[in-house]
């Protein structure tokens, strides 16, 4: 088991709030990037974070959007389609959402519509 997955989603999350405002995005982006891969609204990601609910139990608890398999690129030196691990991949593809946020991409292309 890699060390990541014990990492609870509420000390990850103010890393992708701080990456994405320096950037000039908001936090309500970031919610809605986050909703949209793992199918959780406000309320029960603010349970996770009051929680520290760990990214393997996150992504458990999660329902990956049927679209997320269409995110690809680079990521931490990792093709994100390559990865062979479906928990890393999932935290990955969290990872490569938040950072297609910060370099300004428009929502529709982030959220793959």
């Amino acid at each position: 088991m890699h060390r990541i997955f014990g990492i609870s989603f509420a000390s990850v999350y103010p890393l992708y709030v701080t990456k994405v405002e320096k950037k000039g995005r908001t936090n309500d982006e970031l919610d809605e990037v986050i909703e949209w891969l793992t199918g959780f609204d406000d309320d029960e990601l603010r349970r996770h974070i009051d929680e520290h609910t760990t990214l393997e139990d996150f992504f458990a608890d999660a329902d990956l959007n049927p679209n997320a398999s269409l995110i690809t690129g680079v990521i931490c030196g990792m093709r994100v389609e390559q990865i062979e691990d479906p928990l890393m991949q999932k935290i990955r593809y969290m990872d490569k959402l938040v950072d297609e946020l910060a370099k300004g991409r428009p929502m529709a292309k982030i959220l793959r519509a």
